[in-house]
C-alpha cells in the first residue's frame, strides 16, 4: 500500500505558534484610531518577532484572521482560554497568544497569555513588567521581550541574539504606521493602507513587513 503524504505542516516538528487579537485595555493619550491600528498590528508585530526563531513555525496572519472568522471570534473582541483553544484548533495551532495592551500617556503595558491549544490551559501569562522598559518608545524592544518570555514558556531555547537586535532596531512610529497599514488593509482602504505603508518606509526604510504590505496593497 502507497504511503500516504503528509501536508507539510503536519511533517514540521516546531510546535505551531497562532497569534491572535490583543484588546486594547484603555488607552490615552493618542487619537483613537492610532490605538484602533495597534488592535490590528501588535498580532502581526509580535508574530513577526517570534518568526525570526528557528524553533517555532508559526501561523501566517491572514490564516488566523480566517480561523477567527470560522469560530465567530471578533478582532475587537475580549478572546478568553477556551475561544482561543478554538481559535488555535482551527488554524492547526498547538498554542495561542493573545492578551491586551494599555497605553497610559506614553506608558505601554501588554499583557500576553500563552495557551496550551490541546489541553486549554493558560501556560504562562508575559508582560513587560520592568519599568525601564514600559516606554512606548521603546515598542520594538518590548516585543522583543515578550517573544522571548514566550519562547520560553513553550520550552524553545532563546531567540537568535542577531534577529533579536534587529527587531528592536525597528521604531515606534515605524511600528505604529504599519499597524495603520494592516488595518486599513484589512478595512478594504488600499489607498489609506499604501499611505501608511510608505510612511513606514520613510521611517525606517529596511522594514521588510511594510515593504510586503505596500507590495500587497498596489496589486490590489
Amino acid at each position: 500500500m502507497a504511503a500516504v503524504a503528509l501536508p507539510l505542516h503536519a511533517q514540521d516538528g516546531r510546535p505551531a505558534i497562532a497569534v491572535l487579537a490583543f484588546e486594547n485595555g484603555g488607552s490615552y493619550g493618542q487619537d483613537k484610531e492610532t490605538f484602533e491600528a495597534l488592535e490590528f498590528g501588535l498580532p502581526a508585530l509580535l508574530a513577526a518577532t517570534l518568526s525570526t526563531h528557528p524553533g517555532a513555525r508559526i501561523i501566517d496572519i491572514g490564516a488566523v484572521r480566517d480561523a477567527m472568522t470560522r469560530q465567530q471570534v471578533g478582532v475587537d473582541q475580549r478572546i478568553d482560554a477556551a475561544s482561543a483553544t478554538q481559535v488555535a484548533k482551527a488554524a492547526d495551532a498547538r498554542y495561542v497568544v493573545t492578551g491586551s495592551f494599555a497605553d497610559f500617556y506614553g506608558k505601554f503595558r501588554i499583557n500576553a497569555r500563552v495557551v496550551d491549544a490541546r489541553s486549554g490551559e493558560i501556560v504562562k501569562v508575559v508582560s513587560n513588567d520592568d519599568a525601564k522598559l514600559q516606554d512606548r518608545a521603546q515598542l520594538g524592544a518590548i516585543l522583543q521581550l515578550l517573544s522571548e518570555r514566550i519562547v520560553a514558556a513553550v520550552g524553545l531555547p532563546p531567540m537568535p541574539a542577531g534577529e533579536a537586535a534587529r527587531s528592536r532596531a525597528v521604531p515606534t512610529e515605524a511600528l505604529t504606521q504599519y499597524s495603520r497599514g494592516l488595518m486599513f488593509e484589512t478595512r478594504g482602504n488600499p489607498a489609506k493602507a499604501a499611505e501608511a505603508y510608505r510612511r513606514a518606509l520613510t521611517v525606517y526604510p529596511d522594514y521588510t513587513e511594510a515593504r510586503d504590505g505596500l507590495a500587497r496593497v498596489r496589486g490590489a
